[in-house]
């Protein structure tokens, strides 16, 4: 059996151009900071289905893929004053280029090495969340960022995904 890896030991990267440009447009673009996130949820994906009962078919019914989405990533941070979050974020409100990114979250292990990465492509900073305040509380102050994006890919690092799909169709076949 192999380690369990931990989930503190992770960074987030974003991309600086913008998905869609050309590389001399995107050069001129504010650069979106890969940062120190305290969270990274919403690595996931959802297969909607259809149910499809079979006149004269009584013990099952048929579940007909239909569409494939994506969950939101939401990365939560300390609240720091450079407002790059909040800049990327008001990018995607005024204007429709220069605001996609791609990126990736990548899982390190005990020792710091690069174990698995999920990389998004297309990602637009969907919503923004100031600091909660509250003055009878002693904490950190957060900002949160939900992006919405076109799709993951999961990237290895020492992981290799040749291997793992090897390994699956010898248990299924």
């Amino acid at each position: 059996m192999t380690d369990l890896l931990p989930t503190f030991r992770f960074f987030v990267t974003l991309d600086a151009a913008d998905a869609y440009l050309p590389a001399r447009q995107a050069r001129l673009l504010p650069k979106v900071a890969a940062g120190a996130f305290q969270s990274a949820t919403g690595l996931g994906a959802d297969l909607e289905v259809l149910a499809y009962p079979e006149g004269g078919i009584n013990e099952f019914v048929h579940q007909l893929p239909v569409r494939h989405s994506w969950s939101r990533i939401t990365l939560k941070q300390g609240f720091v004053r450079d407002p790059i979050l909040w800049q990327w974020y008001r990018v995607g409100l005024t204007q429709s280029l220069g605001a996609r990114r791609d990126g990736s979250i990548v899982l390190l292990d005990h020792a710091g090495t690069r174990v698995m990465a999920w990389e998004f492509r297309g990602g637009l900073a969907a919503k923004w969340l100031g600091p909660d305040m509250n003055a009878m509380e002693s904490g950190v102050v957060t900002e949160s960022l939900e992006i919405v994006h076109q799709g993951l890919t999961l990237a290895g690092g020492t992981f290799d995904i040749g291997k793992a799909i090897d390994t699956v169709v010898g248990i299924f076949s």
